[in-house]
This record gives C-alpha cells, structure tokens and sequence, in this order.
C-alpha cells in the first residue's frame, strides 16, 4: 500500500486539522468533536450532512454559505456517532430548526436518527431527508434500499439556495424529496478503493475488467466485464438512468463524478460522450458539472448523476455563487 500518510489510525484527525489550516476564511472545528461548520451561518434553517470519511471533497468541501451549515465526519466509511451529529445540529440551529440531509446506509440512518431526537430533547425541531439516488442495485452492502451517492452534493447545492433565501424547514423537506426523486445515479470502477487501515484494495477487478453499479465504499455492482471505450461506457449508464424516469426529461443536469482515482482528462472525454448523447436525443441540457465530489479514496472509476431540471429554480439554485472550499 503506498499512501501519503503518517499512521492509518490519525488520518481523519490529521485530514480535519489540514482542512481548518488551510480553509480557516471559509469553516472552522467545533471544539474536540469531527464537525466542521461554517464561519458565517446567516438566519436560515440549518442544514447539516455527513457520513464517514474518505469521500472528500463530500461533506466537509460543501460547507459554506450557499449550502451546508456543518458537516460530521466519522472514521473511514464508517458513520458518524450520534453524539457527534448532535454537535452539527447544535452549531447549525438559528432558531429556524435544521434539515438532516442523510445519505441511504443503514448505519447513517440509524445515527442521525437517534441525534435528531437527541437535539430535540434539547428543543432543536430537526426533519431527516434521505438521499437514495444510485439506481444500479438495491439492499446491498450497507443499506435496506438503493444507496445515497453523489447526487447528493447536488442536494446539497440546491436546498442550500433555498435555505439562504428564507425557505422554511418544512419547505425544505417538501422540495427536497422532489429534488431527490428526480436525481438519479449509477457508477462503474476499473480499480477498488484502498481503506489505510485494510491495506489492501475492497475487491479484485482483472486489469481489463470493469464493474458496472459499484457503490462508494466498494459495494458489488450489478454487473462485471471487459472494459469498453468510453463512447459505450457512456451509453450504458445513460440508458439505466433514462429508462429509470417515468417520462423521458426534456432539460437536465448532468454530473459526471471522478471517484478518486480517476484524472480529469479521462472525465472530461466521458462527459463529452454523455452530453453528446443527450444532444442526439433532443434533451436540453441546462448545467454540468465535472470533477472529483463524491469520492471512494483512491478508487479509479466515475458516476454519472441526470437531475431533471424542467423546474427552473433548480437550475438557477445550481448556478448561483456559494462561499465553499469544494464547489467551484
């Protein structure tokens, strides 16, 4: 295993420490706990997300004005504890109550369930929203359902500009399970992710093998095969994700989503692939977005994530300016 690390045991201590040093402008470190906050929370419903580390730049990049109000972070793929999620709460509420957005593993839901009635002992009014984008397998590894992955950071994006311009905790929820079902997501890797502690990779892919469907912390897939170029790989996900709406969208958002491993120029021809698919189809496309923001460590692969976008809102809530260190 070669990583830049001193001991597989401090690196989430020492990832928030390198977090705060550098980004002090943007968020700070709530006391001894794993929770980053942001400098200028504003009177607005809280949001706060999390989850166990080894996503970055998610959750922690997304804090700042225009989206998160703090962010939990727990041990390598491991969910934050409640106490922890309480602190997040704690420092996220103005009086306006604050919304959980929570990705679909059962140990996250468990945690952030159990804080949100904790804070509410505290009388903090807090509302949970589940995040269950990936549509490539369901109760797999982790979860009851079908996973929370990087359509998230979109999540994030959009209640987060609503949040800042006066939207209730109620009408938080209420646009946010709309945002939800209408993002979908599916991924692939051509490497498993290295956990420090493990040493070793998840799992075993030839190196001309692929896995179509694989989770963010190297959950199975639904299916595994020779790799394709990337005009085909492109086409494969596409066509799950647009057969998984209802009625085909006529305007979307598309991210393509580096899971860690994966050098931008390789993302970038993907992408090129995706939106030149959808423009054969006549389907509008109203934001992109390419990089690494939900990530698996140092798994090489990608997602792609399709919002509907026909309500316009949305669109603007995407393209409008936020103070984070992630979102650019």
């Amino acid at each position: 295993m070669k990583k830049i690390i001193n001991a597989p045991d401090m690196i989430v201590e020492e990832m928030l420490s390198g977090i705060v040093g550098n980004y002090s402008n943007l968020v700070y470190r709530v006391g001894e706990t794993r929770v980053i906050a942001r400098k200028e929370m504003g009177s607005q419903v809280g949001l706060v997300s999390g989850g166990g580390s080894g996503h970055e730049p998610a959750h922690a990049g997304f804090v700042g004005t225009g989206m998160l109000s703090a962010a939990v972070l727990g041990e390598v793929f491991t969910s934050p504890t409640p106490d922890q999620i309480v602190e997040a709460i704690k420092v996220a509420d103005q009086g306006m109550g604050v919304l959980l957005i929570v990705k679909n593993y059962t140990g996250d839901i468990l945690n952030f369930e159990m804080a949100k009635d904790l804070a509410e002992m505290d009388g903090i009014v807090s509302e949970i929203l589940v995040v269950n984008d990936d549509i490539a397998v369901e109760n797999s590894t982790y979860t009851a359902g079908k996973r929370g992955v990087a359509g998230t950071v979109l999540v994030h994006k959009i209640l987060g500009d609503y949040a800042r311009n006066g939207a209730s905790l109620k009408e938080l929820v209420a646009i946010g399970k709309q945002v939800v079902s209408s993002t979908k997501t599916i991924g692939f890797a051509l490497k498993a992710a290295t956990v420090p502690e493990v040493g070793k990779p998840g799992f075993d892919l030839e190196d001309d093998e692929i896995e179509f469907g694989v989770g963010i912390h190297g959950e199975p897939g639904y299916h595994r095969q020779k790799l394709l170029p990337s005009k085909e790989l492109a086409q494969e996900l596409l066509n799950k994700i647009l057969e998984s709406y209802e009625q085909l969208p006529k305007k979307v958002g598309v991210l393509v989503n580096g899971m860690g491993g994966t050098p931008l120029m390789e993302q970038f021809v993907f992408s090129n692939d995706v939106l030149t698919l959808l423009r054969d189809m006549k389907i509008d496309i109203a934001f992109g977005k390419v990089g690494d923001y939900m990530t698996s460590i140092d798994m090489q692969g990608l997602s792609l994530t399709v919002i509907n976008l026909e309500n316009t809102s949305w669109t603007e809530a995407l393209h409008s300016s936020v103070k984070t260190i992630a979102w650019l």
